[in-house]
């Protein structure tokens, strides 16, 4: 068996055609999807990237592997202590582990361990190719790397490829020659110009007049905005981004061409996910990866899966579902065992029979530029902010994504019987979770003692001034009054 991970930072399902996205941005990855199954409800459960890859590979929730923020204390796993043997649990447990001892040859193609010294995370990979630009590699820069393994591998059995592309991850830097596919094609109809002026009056770093931070930077690449100062602005932010989805694309194109190459492709199973996704304006943040909403926390998932799916093709999957859950069912497809200390679930009896069995919710967080733990269940995403990264927010906000998928309405206090329904889920949920762990602290309550989320440490007094000096006053005083 030979298993390829196509894993795209910042990619969200919703930008894809297979999603229903009216760009068509992404002909390879709709093609898997018509041949496989497509998950609709699949969430990473902690966000943005360093906590989402330390939970798929460690098949455990933040909480209980200790890593839910990009710095601090919470950005390295709980230290396993005393009862640490030669080699440590992760070393024994690790998704990757679990495929090891199934037989198979593991092996990445990713700058990310380097990029935010996720030693961890490079557990039980018996190759690890760093193409040592910290994330600031083009798919162009990447695919070289794993094409070279393919044709020196490709025919070979029993083993796991990661190839981690970045773009569409912000800055856009997609190269010149590519061009401007979309130049012509309208924008999302959801983000009007009256919607962009509220934005504009409104606060919190990555907002309308602060894209690239908690002021305006003059940007290194063409298709980067600086500030959302008009709907040319954001026609920049939608076409940079979904340039960089089509052209990541391509390159899965590349691989799949290398596989056909080599005669293996129709044996070789196929899944594109991605570590979050992002907002392009939801929430008033353009281009980046702040909350545990519908828009970070919803990732793709397509799988092609011969002998399996062959008979499902084209499948929708809409049952809810943790990201780990589906590394949990690839365990145990390919043979292994899935640990008992892990949080993901295998499906992996419903999905070889066609049929979807999620969970009834899920609880998802973000801890790097929010401090967030948010329910999703029926139609409904409720966060709960602890910190809310100078966005101010209220405490509690309730969604309905169904029919607001772009997160405009707060419904908390039309419905505050379904807020309520979605706090207990969310206390039930916390006190199961601190049950198992095997720390007595949630690593929640670490980052807030430390000062709150990493990437907003230290900029709250200048910030503050920046909107006193910008008309916005009253977002100060409503800051320094939280």
């Amino acid at each position: 068996m030979r298993i390829l991970y196509v894993d795209i930072d910042s990619l969200r399902p919703d930008h894809l055609g297979c999603y229903g996205y009216h760009r068509q941005t992404s002909p390879n990855i709709d093609r898997l999807a018509a041949e496989g199954v497509r998950f609709t409800n699949c969430f990473v459960p902690d966000a943005p990237c360093l906590p989402s890859r330390t939970a798929l590979f460690t098949g455990r929730f933040g909480i209980h592997n200790g890593v839910i923020n990009h710095g601090g204390v919470a950005a390295d796993p709980f230290i396993e202590g005393p009862a640490r043997r030669f080699r440590s649990r992760l070393g024994m447990t690790s998704w990757m582990a679990c495929l090891r001892v199934a037989g198979f040859r593991t092996v990445t193609v990713s700058p990310f361990g380097e990029r935010h010294s996720a030693w961890h995370w490079y557990a039980n990979f018996n190759e690890v190719y760093n193409t040592g630009k910290g994330g600031l590699e083009r798919a162009d820069e990447i695919a070289p790397v794993a094409l070279d393994w393919i044709a020196r591998n490709g025919k070979s059995d029993n083993w796991f490829l990661h190839v981690n592309f970045w773009d569409p991850h912000t800055p856009y830097r997609t190269p010149d020659e590519f061009g401007d596919p979309f130049e012509e094609e309208p924008l999302p109809d959801w983000l009007t110009e009256e919607v962009r002026q509220q934005h504009w009056n409104g606060c919190g770093p990555h907002s309308a007049q602060e894209i690239q931070g908690f002021a305006p930077v003059p940007p290194r690449y063409r298709r980067q905005p600086s500030q959302a100062d008009s709907m040319a602005a954001v026609r920049m932010m939608f076409d940079g981004y979904d340039t960089g989805v089509l052209y990541a694309d391509t390159h899965v194109g590349r691989l799949l061409n290398a596989l056909a190459d080599q005669g293996v492709l129709d044996d070789t199973v196929i899944m594109v996910s991605a570590d979050h996704g992002e907002n392009l304006g939801e929430l008033n943040v353009y281009g980046d990866h702040h909350f545990a909403d519908f828009c970070t926390s919803r990732v793709p998932l397509i799988v092609r899966w011969p002998g399996v799916t062959d008979r499902q093709s084209g499948r929708v999957d809409d049952a809810f579902h943790y990201q780990q859950d589906w590394a949990a069912t690839l365990v145990e497809l390919a043979g292994g065992q899935v640990p008992e200390n892990w949080d993901g679930r295998s499906f992996a009896a419903a999905f070889r029979s066609g049929e979807a069995a999620g969970r009834d919710h899920l609880v998802i967080s973000q801890g790097a530029w929010s401090c967030q733990r948010s329910v999703v269940f029926d139609h409904y995403l409720c966060i709960r902010s602890y910190h809310d990264g100078y966005h101010a927010f209220p405490d509690v906000m309730l969604f309905d994504v169904a029919e607001d998928p772009h997160e405009q309405h707060d419904l908390a206090d039309e419905r505050p019987r379904v807020v309520e329904y979605a706090l207990n889920l969310l206390e039930r949920w916390h006190g199961e979770m601190m049950r198992t762990a095997t720390h007595p602290v949630d690593p929640m309550w670490t980052v807030i003692s430390e000062g709150g989320p990493l990437h907003t440490r230290g900029q709250l007094p200048a910030y503050l001034e920046r909107l006193r000096t910008t008309g916005r006053a009253k977002w100060a005083e409503r800051l320094t009054s939280a």
